[in-house]
């Protein structure tokens, strides 16, 4: 617990300390963001934005850890889900640097990279971690044995999954960042009850990774809150993603984080109905994709939008972990 502690608070000191230098740095080489022209009309005034700012967040992750970490083989696949998708990230925030314009690299490569990524870390999670196959059904004490096959799809679509609807969360000033840090919060604590449970150091170690992140996204916030002095982009958003995946992973918890990331799950559905709307019924079901370019069509600050999501997510972060208690207690 005191090494999670030490570990956020020295990454949020981080970010905060080398946060203005970096900043300018992006500001002198140019490392704009570039607006969508079909996006809300409010945020053409955040063109040339400093972005890549999840390269900051993500330094101020690794120093810590560096220091704090057991270097557990658990913590180390998270941090390498976390990296790997952060990476992917960084390829698609300098293609739109460098081209000019907003959008970057293609999905399907994307989808590829996250690919490899996930048969790694199955890999690593069954002879290395020493999981199972089977995964645990909120609120009961079944579990579902998914078999090989089953087990590496189920981490694929949770690590690509949430890498993406973290990225498409990432829209307003400071909406991902303290989304995650909030989710990342009660996946600490489910690590601890794990770890203290069955006396596991490795998972244990997991509170420090959550720390870590958690910890530089409050930081970051400092500098990403409306009006943002910068973006974290791609870099930022899918590797925020990934952590919470291999987090998730790691914990058995994939389930359930469909309750602990909920507000993650809803933008995303949001764009999906919006695109089958449209295409099956020619008609759209929002204003715009996603939720909360809804809101703002609708005459929502966006102050007041980020704080409503972030009270949203947080209420579904408790109801996961309630739902995660009630799937360890009957069990």
């Amino acid at each position: 617990m005191l090494r999670a502690m030490g570990a956020s608070v020295v990454a949020m000191v981080m970010v905060l300390l080398i946060g203005p230098a970096f900043i300018r740095w992006l500001r002198l080489n140019e490392f704009g963001q570039n607006i969508r022209e079909d996006g809300p009309a409010g945020h053409l005034t955040k063109e040339g934005t400093p972005t890549m700012g999840g390269v900051l967040i993500w330094f101020a992750v690794v120093i810590p850890f560096l220091i704090f970490s057991r270097f557990s083989v658990a913590s180390i696949t998270v941090m390498i889900a976390a990296l790997g998708n952060a990476f992917i990230g960084f390829i698609d925030d300098w293609i739109k640097i460098v081209r000019k314009r907003s959008l970057g690299l293609a999905a399907r490569y994307k989808l590829l990279f996250q690919l490899v990524l996930a048969l790694f870390i199955g890999f690593v999670a069954i002879h290395f971690v020493g999981l199972d196959t089977r995964v645990d059904i909120p609120f009961t004490a079944y579990k579902l044995q998914l078999g090989t096959i089953g087990f590496y799809t189920l981490i694929f679509l949770t690590l690509a999954g949430f890498s993406n609807a973290v990225n498409l969360t990432d829209g307003l000033d400071g909406l991902a960042a303290g989304a995650s840090a909030i989710v990342l919060v009660s996946l600490a604590g489910i690590a601890f009850v794990i770890g203290r449970n069955a006396h596991d150091p490795g998972i244990t170690d997991l509170m420090v990774v959550s720390g870590c992140i958690g910890g530089a996204c409050l930081g970051f916030l400092w500098y990403n809150t409306f009006p943002a002095d910068v973006f974290m982009g791609d870099t930022g958003s899918l590797g925020l993603g990934g952590a919470i995946a291999g987090m998730a992973v790691m914990t058995r918890t994939e389930f359930v984080l469909i309750i602990l990331g909920g507000l993650f799950v809803i933008e995303a559905a949001s764009v999906a109905a919006q695109v089958i709307s449209f295409k099956l019924f020619h008609r759209r079901v929002l204003l715009m994709a996603p939720l909360h370019h809804h809101f703002e069509l609708k005459a929502w600050s966006e102050t007041k939008i980020i704080v409503r999501f972030w009270i949203i997510a947080a209420i579904f972060a408790g109801a996961g972990f309630a739902a995660y208690y009630a799937t360890y207690r009957s069990g």
